[in-house]
């Protein structure tokens, strides 16, 4: 698969012209990669960045008596913004599909887990089913666009990586005991331990500039879970969704969420790799 779409071409043509000048060693060096890592970060992160805008600023400005809802009208634009950054080559068909299974995998996760009281969506909604708004579906999608456009915009590749059945079967899991673990004992901290086994040695390179850098592939998904929490403390006071602690007032997501996201980064990262297989150092 291509690094680059053809839009992508021309900006990093462009901004080779301007980085190419500067010095590639020292503080300088570094710097130059600090800056581009942060730019190919906020790109990857360019819908998931729009959809938690359009869920802030219609929380702030909608009006109460507005003939569309306000969750349909996010439900909208996040299909016109899909549909815009497939026409403007700002995301591969690749990506699109990858972002498509996160639509199944969540909407299913979603209505279990409405009905089970997990959380709850506390405004109206037409276009919905049951009690799950539409638009939800592409807060699991912002969650598979970063991954999958992360992984190709900084061309991944990994080290030690396992067999690929195996982190399927524990993404299976994973799935499983979202639902499970109202039902039977929650299996969670087993599952957490083995997948720390499973890739206690596998690393991930990427290419910010010039330079390949590397680092644990935990640790990465630790990090982006962690960003995910922030970003789910910022939905939620936009009332996109409630957890039942906050149905009285708003008060900060539990940090126990952040494990849930941690296996949640687990399932959606193998999603991405049924699309685009991981590579090899070496190939």
């Amino acid at each position: 698969m291509k690094r680059f779409t053809s839009l992508e071409e021309r900006i990093d043509h462009a901004a080779h012209r301007v980085l190419d000048r500067m010095p590639a060693s020292g503080l300088s060096g570094a710097f130059v990669e600090f800056v581009v890592f942060g730019l190919k970060q906020a790109w990857a992160c360019l819908f998931g960045g729009i959809m938690l805008f359009l869920i802030l600023s219609t929380r702030m400005t909608w009006p109460d008596d507005a003939w569309l809802a306000r969750y349909d009208f996010v439900f909208l634009c996040a299909l016109a913004v899909q549909a815009a950054m497939l026409i403007f080559k700002l995301e591969t068909l690749e990506e699109a599909k990858a972002i498509f299974l996160f639509h199944l995998v969540g909407t299913g996760m979603e209505l279990f887990k409405t009905a089970a009281g997990s959380w709850a969506y506390p405004e109206d909604a037409f276009f919905r089913i049951g009690a799950v708004p539409l638009f939800s579906g592409f807060m699991y999608a912002s969650v598979g666009s970063y991954l999958a456009r992360v992984a190709r915009i900084f061309d991944f590749r990994f080290t030690a990586y396992p067999p690929f059945w195996t982190p399927l079967v524990i993404a299976i899991a994973i799935y499983v005991n979202f639902f499970s673990h109202h039902f039977v004992v929650d299996m969670r901290y087993v599952i957490l331990a083995v997948t720390a086994i499973l890739f206690a040695r596998t690393w991930v390179h990427y290419r910010v500039f010039r330079f390949r850098h590397r680092m644990p592939l935990l640790l990465g998904w630790f990090l982006v879970a962690v960003f995910i929490w922030f970003a789910e403390n910022i939905a939620t006071w936009s009332h996109a969704w409630l957890y039942p602690s906050q149905q009285g007032g708003w008060t900060p997501v539990s940090w126990s969420k952040l494990g849930a996201w941690y296996l949640l980064m687990i399932v959606s990262f193998v999603l991405v790799t049924l699309v685009n297989r991981p590579k090899d150092l070496d190939r």
